[in-house]
């Protein structure tokens, strides 16, 4: 990931905030699946292979296991944003970049794949590499 690393937390934090604030079913306490597919650019069939949700999961929000795969996804977004002080940068890597050190996958392919943990791990290793 090309980390040009947010000078101001605040101000990386707001972002990370609203973004997650945008993502809000309306009138309800649950993400959107189909803000969360505008937000990263597809489908919402492509969104249920990114969340490793069945398609028909995603007319429900209340769904327990779609909104726990989806908050993973927003959980590493926001990460990401929070590292690069850029949101749309952060949405590009987590769909496109390899991560070298997770087998070569994307972080979607990862949160796919159940491994989050994994992806904000890596994330965690970058900060502390800038910061050590």
């Amino acid at each position: 990931m090309a980390t040009a690393f947010a000078d101001d937390s605040s101000y990386a934090t707001r972002l990370a905030s609203s973004f997650v604030a945008s993502l809000q079913e309306p009138r309800t306490p649950y993400i959107s699946p189909r803000r969360v597919a505008e937000a990263l650019g597809v489908q919402l069939s492509r969104l249920a292979a990114i969340a490793g949700v069945h398609r028909n999961t995603l007319a429900n929000p209340a769904s327990e296991r779609l909104q726990d795969k989806l908050r993973d996804m927003v959980r590493v977004i926001t990460a990401a944003g929070e590292l690069t002080g850029d949101l749309q940068q952060a949405i590009y890597w987590f769909r496109n970049e390899p991560i070298a050190t997770l087998k070569r996958q994307t972080a979607a392919e990862l949160v796919a794949a159940g491994h989050a943990d994994a992806v904000m791990a890596h994330l965690a290793e970058l900060v502390d590499g800038a910061n050590g």
